[in-house]
């Protein structure tokens, strides 16, 4: 039921569950933190420690963008930093390239293993893995395929439990020119198959111009042995960076192939489409990676061992005066708390464990964080703004703008101060396309000081955090519903309901003039068109140098090709993925408005990677 938890930061009982169950510090049977005061306070210490003679200001520093949910730190920042835990302070990891070989395959799993059993979320390409019926000169054998594979990962997966209530989420990504490409995607059409993973398409440019154009596509894998006649195309395969031969073990048309794509995600909701080549081309890296897997819910694209560092500015503690005609977002606000919240991430490089000494060795080259929104929704809503208009687009766009500029000139002048990271290479990063479009003066000052941080931004789903949060919209993400039912994981592995309102709508009827109506600006996920949805996620893609987890909800009734044409969009408007949710009998949905039951999506809430 909803509670409303007087002289307390949290307005509703669920949000205490969550802090309690999932981020609130216990040693054994003693309780260290009494409060969330304390949780905030523990996150600030610690990681204001790592500073040498500024502790106490850097302290308060870090508890005033901490204090009443301003600025809310991946899950497992909140959960593990200042405690004698032996957890990873990052949400999710990629792994490293899964050698084609017995031995190969069982250290990857082994790597995954020890990788979740702190807390972190895995993603892995599996197109390094030869293709179903394949032979395997050196045994003599034939090889079983990449999903074959998988589903040792999936039964890995099932029987670690991460920390607190979280089971570990996987990404698996194959390309779509592997032989297996079809298996791959079908495969969770069985409803018993790969339960713990989400699956996502590595779409090339070249795919996406032959299906335009019709044509023929070579499905192929990287070969040093080869029958005599058989048709050879070089390629730069998954885990390299140079061509090799590829043998071509048969063609498909690539409108056809696409359309089955479609169709999978159309009745299925999996898989997603990550377009690979723009995630490349875009990366600020470029020049030192090839990146072709991302975390588990997709907005952090990584290089074998790359880690997610994720935080999220929680707009609606920006919105002054709500609901009235002086109703404004503070810009000036949010551009004070962006440095503070760059400073804390990069210091939870250096105070985090790492299950693995690759991932350690990555993390500390690159400095890649991933600042990100929440809250936009519900933001937008006490502004008076309905989502996907015109002027929420230029809001919402603005707002990440000030952030990504404003987190770029800290991690300059955290150069000038710590040193950029070790991996920088000023006059390649200068070069990068992101980077190109950066104002002049971040340029000039990245040309004199470097850099301290790779990447800076990125926007999670930020599930959890956000109900901790007091049930602030998730995201980028609209409204789901103004009052749901919500089911929540307990350690026991049982389930406590919870009768939940969204926070904007909440402060709305808590001004005691609404009558139990809704905001004006009110709408719901449901009642918006998929593409205003697309809209939002294409406006804010300009000011994140790494990716956006969003889901496009689709109406059941949406004929095939409107929906088929939203991916089309999706690539037109520069995306660099897509990911759609259409409720049918056979997905279930995300969350029931008067229900208790939720979906089996990976990524729920349960044990979801924040």
């Amino acid at each position: 039921m909803l509670k409303h938890m007087s002289n307390s930061p949290f307005s509703f009982a669920m949000s205490r569950h969550i802090w309690e169950a999932k981020y609130r510090y216990h040693e054994g049977d003693v309780v260290r933190d009494s409060s969330i005061e304390d949780t905030w306070r523990r996150i600030a210490t610690a990681l204001a420690g790592l500073e040498a003679g500024t502790g106490a200001d850097r302290q308060a520093q870090f508890y005033s963008v901490l204090e009443g949910f301003k600025f809310l730190p991946g899950g497992r920042i909140q959960a593990g930093a200042g405690t004698s835990h032996k957890v990873t302070l990052f949400n999710c990891f990629v792994m490293g390239v899964i050698e084609d070989s017995m031995d190969g395959i069982f250290d990857a799993l082994k790597e995954g293993a020890l990788t979740m059993q702190q807390g972190g979320g895995v993603g892995y390409d599996f197109s390094t893995l030869r293709p179903r019926g394949a032979r395997a000169y050196s045994v003599g054998s034939v090889a079983s395929g990449p999903v074959s594979f998988m589903r040792i990962w999936d039964s890995m997966c099932a029987t670690i439990l991460s920390t607190g209530s979280r089971r570990g989420a996987m990404m698996g990504t194959l390309r779509c020119d592997h032989p297996d490409i079809e298996e791959f995607f079908t495969a969770k059409q069985d409803p018993t198959q790969l339960r713990h993973f989400n699956l996502s398409v590595l779409v090339s440019d070249a795919f996406m111009q032959a299906v335009r154009d019709d044509e023929s596509w070579p499905l192929l894998f990287p070969t040093a042995e080869h029958e005599t006649g058989e048709e050879i195309l070089p390629r730069v395969w998954s885990g390299g960076r140079t061509e090799v031969p590829c043998v071509v073990h048969r063609r498909v048309q690539a409108r056809a192939l696409w359309d089955r794509i479609m169709k999978a995600t159309y009745d299925y909701a999996e898989p997603g489409v990550l377009f690979i080549d723009r995630i490349n081309q875009c990366n600020n890296l470029y020049y030192r990676e090839y990146i072709s897997a991302t975390n588990p819910c997709g907005e952090v694209p990584l290089p074998p061992y790359g880690a997610c560092n994720l935080g999220s500015l929680n707009l609606v503690q920006f919105v002054r005066d709500p609901y009235t005609s002086k109703a404004r977002l503070d810009m000036d606000a949010l551009r004070a708390a962006t440095p503070i919240a760059v400073r804390l991430l990069d210091n939870v490089i250096d105070a985090s464990r790492f299950p693995l000494p690759q991932q350690a060795e990555q993390a500390r080259a690159t400095r890649r964080i991933g600042l990100g929104v929440t809250g936009l929704a519900d933001a937008l809503m006490m502004l008076g703004l309905h989502y996907g208009s015109a002027a929420s687009l230029q809001l919402a766009a603005a707002a990440m703008q000030a952030i990504c500029h404003t987190a770029y000139q800290a991690s300059i002048a955290l150069a000038s101060e710590k040193g950029p990271f070790p991996a920088f290479d000023g006059e390649a990063y200068l070069q990068g396309a992101f980077v190109r479009a950066l104002p002049e003066v971040l340029r000039d000052g990245i040309a004199r000081h470097g850099i301290r941080n790779s990447h800076l931004t990125a926007i999670a789903p930020t599930g959890t955090i956000s109900l901790l949060a007091n049930n602030i919209s998730s995201g980028l993400e609209p409204v789901f519903n103004a009052d749901y039912t919500r089911r929540v994981l307990q350690h026991d592995g049982d389930y406590t309901e919870y009768r939940i309102t969204d926070y904007a709508v909440a402060r709305w009827r808590a001004r005691g003039e609404s009558n139990g109506a809704l905001p004006p600006a009110y709408v719901d996920a449901q009642a918006l068109a998929p593409g205003t949805h697309l809209a939002m996620q294409a406006a804010l893609q300009p000011y994140v140098d790494q990716a956006i987890s969003k889901t496009i909800n689709v109406p059941q009734d949406c004929n095939f090709d409107d929906f088929r044409a939203l991916y089309t969009l999706a690539y037109e408007q520069g995306l660099k993925g897509c990911t759609t949710f259409r409720p049918n009998p056979i997905t279930g949905a995300v969350l029931y408005p008067d229900e208790a039951d939720q979906g089996a999506r990976c990524c729920g809430v349960d044990r979801e990677a924040d």
